[in-house]
């Protein structure tokens, strides 16, 4: 019998020796100043690569904690084996980046390293043994039965949240999340209520300020839940994480104890205003401008993409307060309080207007683009109380940003996971349930495999992020590879569905639409790949030249 836990973490060694190879190969590429552009195709393709082997670790050590804690079973081995087998394929042939960009080791000059990865005799086996068509077809069927690969956290207390959420988006979620979607719907304030009361707006925040106290761990659990019901409902907390994080790492103590209670109670609901019709990920272009007037702050400019923007009571707004200051350096972030709007009249206050963006998905809260003319904001509403540190009082949020989208990423394919496989249970053709045929039942098995393995990911940049070590890398590795999970599932539940999956009536439709956004938002997929190779190569060049 084969030990597959000892075998994928031989496996695992094998991989990251072959990931260094790349990244010193690719590090010898970038010579001037413009090469991270020039060298674009590589450096992402090392990122991917990366984020794979990074996936490839993480679920080994999720297996050695089932192992050791007496829960790893049958399911477990044929998930490991599969996802395994599979992504040890890719590392060895070419790793997809896209439904059309496929990174070849040819193209970073690395076909020697990756032979040699193929060849060692335990990736060997474990590519000839994993994800093999028989594999597939038992898991499926244990799958089919009602198994599900473990999920514990080995905490009583995350579990029994997890547990919690379960019931609770089953309940008030699940049933009438397509129904809202249909009708382009806010979330019930009913809902937003209930999710308060369980403390979904303030899980991160302290607890002396009326928080839970907990970390991205419990966040992660609780954004997945709900996302797998609705992406809306695992959605409506991020706002909160972020201005709290915002607030509680940055603000003054008079900020804290004035917006934090709030937040974490849902009586203040906030929402983000960042991105700039011109900017996107420019971050550095804002030039929505901030001007002292007396006993306040006049705002002038556009923003576009502002989740949540009417109804939301206070918004963390990035502007630029010194006009002489290049790039970052004049950047402020405001806390720019606002009057809740209604339906009939969204945007009450003087000098903001807003119209909303139609869009395919993501409908709970809607999109907005907002216009604002001598919009007046509190004298005392500069964070911190200090100018031009907007953007490193942002940049501190993106890891735990990332993070929770990873974890919507999860719910959302686990969601997809299960329309597909109910459908396929319940759907004959021929005379036989779907799930008899091979294509249909290898789908499941590799969406459940790569659900894990994107979700074990997530987990270990979240244990990070609570431990206080830095993972803005592990937190991008995370959000790349699970939104890829998330549109794969999606997009592979629809074709399980077949036309029936292209009808408006059946809720993979929504699911299809809410899974596109993940590669975008949060940073898309391109720029977070980036971010994981700049990152990466960067440790590589410094080690070179020390």
């Amino acid at each position: 019998m084969t030990d597959w836990v000892s075998k994928v973490q031989s496996a695992c060694d094998a991989a990251r020796v072959y990931c260094d190879v790349v990244r010193a190969t690719v590090s010898g590429r970038l010579d001037g100043p413009d090469a991270l552009n020039r060298e674009q195709h590589a450096v992402h393709g090392f990122a991917w690569i990366a984020s794979s082997v990074a996936a490839l670790e993480a679920t080994a050590d999720w297996a050695v904690r089932a192992q050791s804690q007496g829960r790893f079973g049958r399911i477990e081995e044929l998930v490991l084996a599969i996802g395994f087998g599979e992504y040890c394929a890719q590392l060895a042939h070419g790793v997809p980046m896209s439904a059309s960009e496929v990174v070849r080791p040819q193209a970073l000059g690395a076909a020697d390293a990756a032979s040699r990865f193929a060849s060692n005799e335990t990736v060997s086996y474990v590519i000839s043994h994993g994800n093999t068509a028989q594999n597939r077809v038992e898991l499926a069927v244990l799958l089919g039965e009602g198994a599900r690969p473990d999920e514990s956290l080995g905490e009583e207390t995350l579990d029994l949240i997890r547990d919690q959420f379960r019931s609770f988006t089953a309940d008030r979620i699940t049933p009438h999340a397509h129904q809202w979607h249909l009708d382009d719907a806010l979330i019930p304030d009913a809902v937003i209520g209930q999710m308060a009361d369980l403390g979904v707006f303030g899980i991160c925040i302290d607890e002396r300020f009326g928080g839970l106290g907990m970390g991205k761990l419990a966040m992660s659990i609780v954004s997945e839940e709900l996302s797998r019901g609705w992406i809306c409902a695992g959605s409506l907390g991020t706002r909160s994480e972020i201005a709290g994080e915002l607030i509680g790492e940055n603000g003054t103590e008079e900020q804290k104890a004035k917006f934090l209670p709030g937040i974490a109670s849902g009586e203040i609901l906030p929402t983000a205003v960042f991105t700039e019709p011109d900017t996107g990920s420019d971050l550095a272009g804002v030039r929505t401008r901030a001007k002292r007037d007396g006993d306040h702050w006049r705002v002038n400019g556009a923003k576009t993409w502002i989740t949540h923007g009417a109804r939301a009571d206070v918004m963390t707004m990035l502007v630029r307060t010194d006009p002489e200051a290049p790039g970052y350096r004049g950047l402020s972030m405001l806390l720019a309080e606002k009057t809740r709007g209604s339906d009939a009249n969204p945007f009450p206050d003087p000098g903001i207007d807003g119209s909303e963006i139609e869009v395919l998905g993501y409908r709970g809260m809607k999109e907005y683009a907002l216009g604002f003319d001598d919009f007046k904001v509190a004298s005392d509403a500069l964070l911190g109380g200090e100018e031009g540190q907007g953007f490193k009082q942002l940049m501190r949020t993106f890891e735990g940003a990332r993070i929770q989208t990873a974890a919507r990423a999860i719910g959302v394919a686990w969601n997809a996971f299960d329309l597909a496989l109910d459908y396929a249970q319940g759907r004959k053709q021929f005379g036989e349930p779907l799930t008899q045929f091979p294509r249909v039942s290898d789908k499941l098995a590799l969406m459940a495999c790569e659900i894990v393995m994107s979700r074990e990911l997530t987990y270990f940049a979240a244990r990070q992020k609570d431990r206080g070590d830095r993972c803005d890398i592990e937190a991008g590795m995370a959000k790349l590879l699970a939104a890829r999970t998330a549109w794969i599932a999606a997009d592979q539940a629809v074709q399980i569905h077949g036309g029936n999956g292209y009808a408006l009536e059946y809720p993979i439709s929504r699911v299809l639409c809410d899974a596109r956004i993940l590669n975008i938002f949060e940073g898309a997929a391109e720029i977070q790949a980036q971010v994981i190779g700049r990152g990466l190569l960067k440790d590589q060049r410094a080690k070179v030249a020390a």
